[in-house]
């Protein structure tokens, strides 16, 4: 099912206590997998990425509460549990209605998961959350400001997501910054405290360097709006650092991990790009480039330098090396 029916059932009082979320949406799937697992005095098992175990999960939600409480295990990874497993886990939440059952999976491989006929014996809700529209989102930045008494509108949410490109983590995790005032936010205090635009403008400009097109007309728009020439580079570097990553577990490993190359679970489609850039690089360019940038931020750390003309020559030198 979908997240507006998923919602009615939840409305209604009529979710079951098992489920299975995926999608594209790992805010989504992490927000509603909170919250209907946050029980006062439930005994919880979480199992993050590569630490789940069977035995343990089984017997967590197949033994009894000694105090009367509930079960709950939560399961959150990019790999998939066995079937087999899954099955017999979603079993013993239907012999036991106080027990909770929620698998949180962040892979992009869930046709599985999407077919009501997998588990058409159990009680399981399988959901798919897909990114917010822009209202959703809006509403979702506004029930979280609610939530931490921070006084700002949908006007003000709309240009908090739009400088964060739309991604609803992102952005609601900027709400934490605006509880210190006992006031209505303006667009001019998100100008002031978030800095979501210039980094969402470098990633889209470290793009266009990779693509080997004319960057010069983006550097000075980005410039121009304040952006300091050795956070660019810097920024650009840390790019790079994350491709040779890419490159290096791909060559080892045969397909890319997001979870063991950054440390987090990344949206597929973000994954597959810098697989994509990073293939491309070959691996003795990687330390060519690295020395460029190191050399060029030190030089821009001497005094009385023209810094914008360094990153200028620095970039036309760096396309020169891809």
């Amino acid at each position: 099912m979908y997240k507006n029916e998923f919602d009615k059932h939840i409305q209604n009082k009529t979710v079951s206590n098992s489920f299975i979320f995926f999608g594209e949406s790992i805010f989504l799937i992490d927000m509603y997998a909170k919250m209907l697992t946050n029980i006062d005095d439930a005994n919880i098992l979480n199992y993050y990425h590569d630490e789940y175990d069977f035995s343990s999960a089984k017997a967590h939600l197949s033994q009894g509460s000694l105090f009367g409480d509930r079960n709950i295990l939560i399961i959150k990874s990019e790999k998939k549990v066995p079937k087999k497993e899954l099955d017999i886990l979603l079993e013993f939440c239907k012999k036991n209605p106080d027990n909770i059952f929620v698998y949180a999976y962040y892979g992009s491989d869930y046709k599985t998961y999407n077919n009501k006929k997998n588990f058409a014996k159990t009680n399981t809700m399988n959901v798919r959350f897909f990114h917010p529209k822009e209202y959703e989102a809006q509403n979702i930045i506004s029930q979280i400001a609610q939530e931490k008494n921070v006084n700002i509108d949908k006007f003000t949410i709309s240009y908090l997501l739009k400088i964060h490109n739309g991604d609803v983590a992102l952005a609601s995790n900027e709400i934490n910054k605006f509880k210190v005032y006992d006031r209505a936010i303006t667009t001019k205090d998100i100008d002031n405290l978030v800095y979501g635009l210039a980094s969402i403008n470098l990633d889209d400009f470290i793009k266009i360097l990779l693509d080997k097109k004319d960057f010069r007309p983006d550097l000075q728009n980005i410039l121009e709006h304040g952006e300091d020439e050795i956070r660019i580079i810097s920024a650009i570097t840390t790019y790079l650092t994350q491709l040779y990553m890419f490159n290096i577990y791909i060559r080892v490993n045969g397909a890319p991990n997001a979870l063991e190359i950054l440390g987090y679970p990344a949206p597929s489609f973000v994954v597959e790009q810098k697989a994509s850039y990073a293939i491309k690089i070959k691996p003795h360019a990687y330390l060519k480039l690295h020395e460029l940038l190191l050399s060029s931020e030190l030089q821009m750390k001497s005094s009385h330098v023209d810094k914008s003309a360094i990153l200028f020559s620095s970039l036309i030198r760096l396309q020169k090396l891809l």
